[in-house]
């Protein structure tokens, strides 16, 4: 049976009381042998921070069972109190991810317990591939969702009743948050603390932590480039290549096709079967990239980026950005231009 570990910190409001009388909220972490050592202690420390700055945090660290409990590369956690101690509510509950996810998601204990914490928390999280155990929880009916890069295809497989989103760094969908792998969980706590303490909060932090930036979780995992499979057949190389140095051309499945001298119908089937994505959803995305690209790097009016990278309208781009990165494009450029890098 996969043991399970959790970590507590307390902060301004979760129905408990410090000796000053402010109230304080809980944040449990929920790990198991195998998981990945930065997926708890990068968000950890977010909220760790944020309690300092905002009054009363502590820390415990909880497991099913007495004794160490070891992270992927060998470091232990050694808990000071068992599940079965663990008395009180809970604000946030997240679960991190690490290579022992799939045996602590065979565990019906853990998952079970994991379930029923859920339902009494004001909102729940993942880490990396902490998303599969929210699934085998029962947590993402109708949910947008995103895991590691590497394996968002597989978890779309195994839980087809979410809506993975395979580009964000990390994804709200109500009360239910996930994030990509690693230092994403960093981003993800730093959002959080920003829902409930503010901005100038979670900027504190991100500075003492010397983050370069506090990314908002639209950023893209990395590029749809490096992301697509390489496809085999010589044409279809050639296609990329010219979707991604063409963005406002003609890049219709019909234009495409023609160039890669084959069939519509022949070109949709061995395009999806040897990049992983069909047609539409690979020049979004590609064009989605340019404009990113201009954004980062131009003060270019958005409407002279749309007409650009082949949007033709700003409303256009902002559909497409909100569906691919979860921002608009304003939100990006004031979060990654040159400029707002050097603020």
């Amino acid at each position: 049976m996969a043991e399970i570990v959790i970590s507590v910190s307390l902060r301004p409001s979760d129905g408990r009381r410090h000796s000053g009388g402010m109230t304080s909220r809980r944040v449990v972490f929920a790990v198991f042998p195998g998981f990945q050592i930065l997926d708890l202690t990068g968000p950890h420390e977010v909220f760790t921070k944020a309690g300092r700055i905002t009054g009363g945090v502590v820390v415990e660290t909880v497991a099913a069972a007495h004794g160490p409990v070891p992270s992927s590369g060998g470091l232990p956690v050694t808990p000071t109190m068992t599940v079965d101690e663990m008395t009180g509510p809970v604000d946030t509950l997240v679960v991190v991810g690490g290579e022992g996810i799939d045996r602590a998601c065979a565990d019906r204990r853990l998952v079970d317990w994991f379930a029923r914490t859920a339902r009494g928390a004001r909102r729940t999280a993942s880490v990396c591939s902490g998303a599969f155990l929210l699934g085998a929880a029962g947590l993402l009916a109708g949910r947008r969702v995103v895991t590691h890069w590497r394996r968002c295809g597989e978890l779309a497989e195994r839980h087809p009743e979410a809506v993975v989103c395979p580009d964000p760094i990390f994804v709200r969908d109500g009360d239910l948050w996930t994030s990509a792998g690693v230092t994403a969980g960093m981003d993800l706590a730093l959002a959080m603390v920003e829902d409930d303490h503010g901005p100038e909060v979670s900027r504190a932090i991100a500075r003492q932590l010397v983050m370069f930036v506090q990314r908002p979780g639209g950023q893209a995992q990395f590029s749809t480039q490096l992301a697509a499979r390489r496809p085999v057949r010589v044409p279809l190389r050639e296609v990329l290549g010219w979707i991604a140095g063409h963005p406002d051309g003609d890049l219709t499945v019909p234009a495409l096709a023609a160039r890669a001298a084959m069939s519509e119908r022949h070109f949709a089937r061995v395009f999806r079967a040897e990049t992983g994505r069909t047609p539409a959803a690979y020049v979004e995305n590609s064009r989605v990239e340019a404009a990113r690209r201009l954004l980062e790097t131009t003060a270019a009016p958005l409407e002279s980026v749309a007409r650009a990278c082949g949007f033709g309208t700003v409303e256009t781009m902002h559909r497409s950005f909100r569906r691919t990165v979860q921002v608009t494009p304003g939100e990006y450029r004031r979060h990654f231009s040159a400029r707002a890098a050097a603020r």
